[in-house]
């Protein structure tokens, strides 16, 4: 499964360059005033949906896009290109992000960033890679010297617990602050310690089933806000060990 995971998401990311470099005459629509989806994602989660159910049948898939597709106990969960607005600016910063669960258990996890040549790849009790090659969290142990990620999910829906006060508390605490928009590259860059920690309100399975089990292979700690499985939507903190209760402790003032 490890093999055709690697397959597919490979195949999948080339297919969303050739999608990008024909940007000018994508097809572009709005699931909200602030939220888009283009021709590109629909196309690239038909293909990812199509394969697997050829691959697996008995296998449920859960998309972005398309939404629940009935299964057996491994549930494929797919974000075709996670970091959209990046991808209708022309930026290099989405990904492709698929997670493998077996009766809700994170086995098997890959975010390919195809603009930027990374492939990420974890299997649960087997470490996490990026183009093959190991990699772990950093060994951040301080607020002062951490460089954090985060997004804005929570203020694109206008939803009224938004992410502002949380930036307000952290930004004077820490050494800087990072986004890219797509949080599957977020978890990605805490495990291969570009980044000591990331946080998050109102993200969706599907944005970070890869993420979440990349960084616990690569040593670092994933929950929500109160200690607890990050279920999700709600909220998310992925940090190295030593950074995690601190950065957990501000988010919770």
């Amino acid at each position: 499964m490890y093999t055709f995971l690697k397959e597919l998401i490979t195949e999948a990311g080339a297919m969303s360059l050739e999608y990008k470099r024909k940007l000018a005459g994508l097809t572009v629509s709005r699931k909200s005033v602030k939220d888009f989806v283009t021709e590109a994602d629909v196309a690239v989660e038909r293909f990812l949906v199509e394969r697997i159910q050829k691959q697996y049948p008995d296998h449920a898939i859960f998309g972005e896009e398309s939404g629940h597709h009935s299964g057996g106990d491994w549930r494929w969960v797919i974000d075709p290109i996670d970091g959209t607005g990046s991808f209708v600016h022309d930026q290099p910063f989405y990904s492709v992000s698929i997670g493998v669960e077996l009766r809700g258990e994170l086995m098997l996890g890959a975010v390919n960033n195809p603009a930027m040549g990374e492939l990420f790849m974890a299997e649960k009790g087997n470490g996490a890679t990026c183009n093959g090659r190991p990699i772990r969290v950093s060994q951040c142990d301080t607020l002062i010297d951490a460089m954090l990620a985060t997004g804005f999910a929570c203020v694109r829906d206008n939803l009224p617990q938004n992410n502002i006060k949380h930036v307000n508390h952290l930004l004077p605490r820490i050494r800087d602050i990072r986004r890219t928009g797509s949080a599957a590259m977020d978890l990605c860059y805490v495990a291969c310690g570009r980044y000591d920690g990331y946080w998050e309100l109102n993200l969706k399975p599907y944005d970070i089933a890869a993420g979440t089990l990349i960084v616990r292979e690569a040593g670092g700690i994933v929950s929500d806000f109160s200690g607890g499985t990050a279920k999700l939507p709600g909220q998310i903190i992925a940090a190295t060990p030593k950074l995690y209760p601190l950065l957990r402790e501000v988010l919770n003032a």
